[in-house]
């Protein structure tokens, strides 16, 4: 029994003896900050089992706590309201109970798996932006699903066919001169992404020079001798061509290159991989099985559908009436082969922009209906798009914002700063590049995950790196704040403790501390972490841990403001104040690590 659940027994308890009523549930919450308190108790909910004045009945509770529960040291009712005073002791209790801080909140792993799919990007272009979101969002939330007990798989399922791959495979054998990315210099994924947009610019002229013959735009563009080209190459490769292949795996291999590159410098990584070449076949078994049980029609025409209108939606077709498959029929098909392949899948993650919104609905909706258990634990991770204030790292067009491309600008916004504040000018130039990469690509991530995923994102580079408010490098900067600390102790040797460090002191702390206030709400705040990991895995939601984190730099700074840690001369509450700095840092490190961001020790 934890300790809330402790002052849920014993305020109906105290129900049961002054009132001689039986309280079902017992609403509890973290006092407001304006009133004198730790945890408070509603009353009016008791009120409709408990006839009085809920000023009255709050009073006769505390007073019964007061006397019986050692952790309540006072308590004070404000209207219908009762705010309980925990005391010293119940903090450093729970402060002492924690063997490590460093994995403090996390839970051991389940047997039940839960798979996470972000990325999911197509070969014909390199990631952006939009991917950058994406990526971050899916890593966090699969990092935060196994703090909180669950096994998890890390995947993404590549586009690496149909018409828009063909197109750069086309415009590469047309315009490329068998260039590659080594004869180039340049990343394989840019290198193909490059005769994406050749093809664009081809056919566009192709376009215009029909339609100055007299052809309607419609015409036009289904006329061009570049696209009809580009379809036969896409016949050509799913009646497996051999050089139509031997090109595309050629291509596609330039891409992997690349984009293992951009996730390794973006910090993120996948456990398998799935190929929409592989997938795309996959499904009609599924339809066939869902014709006999009724899940799906077949219209006159051949064409087969699922009626969902029962359920609010449309009517969703699922196979075209020439046999061929749509993207519902493939995903249905890849859900069911994924817990196959995983057969202690219990669960699936898909990490997709909002515009596909009411795909996911009607697919787990379909799943559902096909008798799949596991399709109840199915969860669309929708988000919003990242927009960039005008004239910010424009890309080629002016409209996409290519990743590596922000990630240096990151890096660089980061440099500017930090040599204008001139605190690292004794780092070496090695570590200077290290410490730019550190503070760019965790004011990026932390900007991005700091807001609910549901939430449209403006994101300015510059502000994102200030070293005030809540942003990455803030909290990076408190947590070096801290190293510094810890640094100037190592070697000391206090009678409580020798070698302090961050993750642990092999130290009790008993009654003879008196607690100043700030240390309490310091571990208030620290006592949250375990709640806030599995809040945030339920919510699927980065923004909760972030966000928790600014909470708690902003209470060490305070604590850090006002009360002495090394300047005391009581070696029990140095010894105290610096553990309870490790604890801070150690929490700092393990919720970045969960956001998908480093700390670093100097700053």
């Amino acid at each position: 029994m934890n300790f809330q659940q402790k002052i849920e027994s014993e305020i109906k308890k105290a129900v049961s003896a002054i009132y001689i009523a039986t309280l079902e549930t017992v609403e509890l919450q973290p006092t407001r900050k304006d009133f004198e308190g730790d945890i408070t108790a509603v009353v009016f909910p008791m009120l409709r089992v408990v006839k009085g004045n809920p000023v009255q009945i709050g009073e006769a509770i505390g007073n019964y706590l007061v006397e019986n529960v050692e952790e309540i040291e006072k308590f004070n009712v404000v209207q219908g309201f009762l705010n309980m005073v925990l005391s010293d002791s119940y903090y450093l209790n729970f402060f002492n109970s924690v063997e490590d801080f460093s994995s403090f909140g996390k839970v051991p792993q389940g047997k039940e798996a839960l798979m996470v799919e972000y990325s999911s990007p197509n070969t014909n272009k390199p990631l952006h932006l939009g991917h950058v979101r994406n990526v971050l969002l899916g890593y966090s939330v699969a990092e935060i699903e196994k703090a909180a007990g669950k096994k998890v798989y890390k995947t993404q399922i590549i586009n690496d066919r149909g018409i828009h791959i063909c197109k750069s495979m086309l415009a590469w054998e047309k315009f490329g001169n068998g260039e590659t990315p080594d004869t180039a210099n340049l990343k394989g994924d840019k290198l193909v992404g490059n005769y994406y947009v050749r093809f664009d610019q081809e056919y566009k002229k192709e376009i215009e020079t029909l339609k100055a013959e007299g052809k309607t735009e419609e015409e036009a563009k289904a006329q061009a001798a570049l696209i009809l080209e580009a379809q036969e190459m896409l016949r050509k490769w799913e009646a497996g061509d051999e050089e139509t292949v031997a090109l595309w795996k050629r291509m596609n291999t330039w891409v992997y290159k690349g984009f293992e590159e951009t996730y390794k410098s973006i910090g993120v990584d996948f456990d398998f991989y799935y190929y929409e070449s592989d997938t795309y076949l996959l499904g009609k078994d599924i339809i066939e099985e869902g014709i006999k049980n009724d899940v799906f029609f077949m219209k006159d025409d051949g064409s087969v559908w699922c009626d969902l209108t029962e359920d609010g939606l449309d009517e969703k077709l699922v196979l075209r009436s020439d046999g061929t498959a749509v993207y519902m029929t493939q995903d249905l098909g890849t859900a069911v082969q994924r817990v196959k392949d995983h057969p202690d899948v219990g669960g699936m993650i898909y990490t997709v922009g909002n515009e596909q919104d009411y795909h996911f609905k009607v697919l787990f909706l379909i799943l559902k209906k096909l008798g799949y258990t596991w399709a109840e634990n199915l969860f669309h991770l929708s988000y919003g798009m990242v927009d960039l204030p005008s004239g910010k790292m424009k890309s080629r067009e002016g409209t996409v914002v290519d990743a590596d491309d922000l990630i240096a600008q990151m890096t660089a916004t980061a440099r500017d700063i930090s040599e204008e504040l001139g605190k690292i000018d004794d780092f070496s130039d090695e570590e200077k590049d290290e410490l730019y990469k550190i503070i760019g690509l965790g004011a990026l991530k932390y900007y991005i995950l700091k807001v609910d995923p549901k939430k449209r994102i403006l994101f300015n580079p510059e502000e994102s790196v200030d070293f005030q408010g809540n942003t990455g490098p803030f909290i990076q900067y408190t947590y070096a704040r801290i190293q510094s600390i810890l640094r100037k102790v190592a070697d000391v040797r206090l009678s409580t403790s020798t070698a302090l460090s961050t993750s642990s002191v092999e130290t009790s702390f008993n009654d003879e501390i008196e607690m100043h206030p700030k240390e309490k709400e310091l571990i208030k705040i620290i006592q949250q972490y375990p709640e806030i990991i599995q809040l945030a895995a339920a919510n699927y939601s980065p923004a909760l841990v972030a966000n928790y984190t600014y909470d708690l730099v902003k209470e060490f700074n305070s604590f850090y403001q006002n009360v002495p840690i090394l300047a005391t001369d009581n070696e029990t509450e140095k010894a105290f104040r610096v553990k309870l700095s490790g604890a801070v840092a150690s929490i700092i490190k393990s919720a970045f690590a969960l956001l998908g961001i480093e700390v670093p020790e100097r700053m």
